[in-house]
This record gives structure tokens, C-alpha cells and sequence, in this order.
């Protein structure tokens, strides 16, 4: 694979890894087309955090089709911009729903999925980024979001365990894993052009990228 033939790039992550920032960077630093999730249009949002299991399925719903009519909009490739670079993949709606809906919600869920995922396509190359869940809850206290007050410690854990699983048996595209412990992309440039670099000359396949700077 060579980095010239990538038409879609997607950053994943738990929440607070730094997907959005990320995903603003190389957008700016390889002329792309920016493409964000759209969080604060989900009015049960807030609600689900005071109380998953009474808003856990209107939340997932809204995202769900939220998602599919944002990936759905983009239609044809911008030709002032060849390459798209978003901040999340439309298969990640499955982490949510499964980890918040309880068995009749989720069977409800799933016939709704499966007939829209048929006509959403597979970015070319992921970037899948892992944190600690306590450097997440610190990242999520220090941008404070109202909606994201909530959030508790057991939760993220729970959600990086199950991103930790979704992204080990992913095969859907060419997937480059990256530790983000030791990495401050956002306000070091030299961090950022290291993980370019590696997203540059990715091989192709799944590859796991674990740096140690000083």
C-alpha cells in the first residue's frame, strides 16, 4: 500500500484519545477533506450519561443513522480534495450498542444495522488509537464537555476493553495500531510528524506502532 492511494482516513479511539485533534491535523497537513462526528446534535446524549440504561437506545439510534446519512452525504470524492480524513468509522456504532443495549434493544438495533451497513464504505487505512483510561478521564475532565460530566472511570475501562477486542479481530481495512501513552500529538510537533512518518510509509495490513520519545 503507498500512502498516494489512500482516498479515506480514519482516526478511532475511546473517548478523549484525541481522534478530533488528530483528525483537524492531517487534514490541515495533507489538504483533506475533513469529515467530524457530529456529537452535539445528539439530544439524548447528555441524559444517556446521567442515565444509560433509560437513554441508551434512543442515544444509539440517533448516532446509528446520524452516522449513515453523514457517511451517505459525502457521495462522490471532492476532486479539490482526493483524500477524506474523518474522525471515526460507521462499524465503531457496534462497540457502543453492544456494550449498552440490553438483549430486546440490541436485536432491534442489529435489523436496523444490517440493512443500512450494506451501503457504507470501508476507509482505506484506520488508525486506531490506545490510552490508559485514566489519561482518558483526564483528557475528558481537562476539555470539559457539560455532556461529558458523566463519564465515569468504570465506563471508559469498560469501553477501551471492548475497543481493545473490536480492533484486535478487525480485518475490514488496513489498520495501524498506535500507543499514544508516550506521544502528545497535539502540542509537540516533532510527536506528529513521528506519527506521520509512520502513517506514510505503512505496508499495508495491520501494523502496531508503540514509540518511545524522550
Amino acid at each position: 500500500m503507498q500512502f498516494k492511494d489512500i482516498r479515506h482516513l480514519a482516526i478511532e479511539g475511546v473517548i478523549g484519545v484525541g481522534k478530533t485533534s488528530l483528525a483537524r491535523q492531517l487534514a490541515r497537513g495533507y489538504d483533506g477533506r475533513l469529515v467530524l462526528e457530529r456529537h452535539d446534535e445528539n439530544p439524548f446524549l447528555e441524559d444517556f450519561y446521567k442515565e444509560p440504561a433509560r437513554y441508551a437506545f434512543q442515544t444509539q439510534l440517533f448516532f446509528l443513522l446520524s452516522r449513515y446519512q453523514q457517511l451517505q452525504e459525502l457521495g462522490q470524492q471532492d476532486v479539490f480534495h482526493p483524500l477524506t480524513i474523518s474522525d471515526y468509522i460507521f462499524a465503531k456504532d457496534k462497540i457502543f450498542a453492544y456494550l449498552n443495549l440490553e438483549e430486546r434493544e440490541l436485536k432491534l438495533y442489529e435489523s436496523v444495522y444490517s440493512t443500512v451497513e450494506k451501503s457504507v464504505s470501508q476507509p482505506d487505512l484506520v488508525i486506531y488509537l490506545q490510552s490508559s483510561a485514566e489519561r482518558l478521564m483526564h483528557n475528558i475532565k481537562r476539555r470539559g464537555r457539560s455532556y461529558e460530566k458523566h463519564i465515569t472511570e468504570e465506563y471508559i475501562q469498560a469501553l477501551n476493553e471492548a475497543y481493545n477486542h473490536f480492533f484486535f479481530h478487525y480485518h475490514d481495512s488496513h489498520l495501524l495500531v498506535v500507543n499514544t501513552t508516550s506521544l502528545d500529538f497535539v502540542h509537540k510537533e516533532n510527536d506528529l510528524q513521528t506519527l506521520k512518518n509512520q502513517i506514510e510509509r505503512h505496508p499495508g495490513g495491520v501494523v502496531f506502532f508503540n514509540p518511545v520519545i524522550g
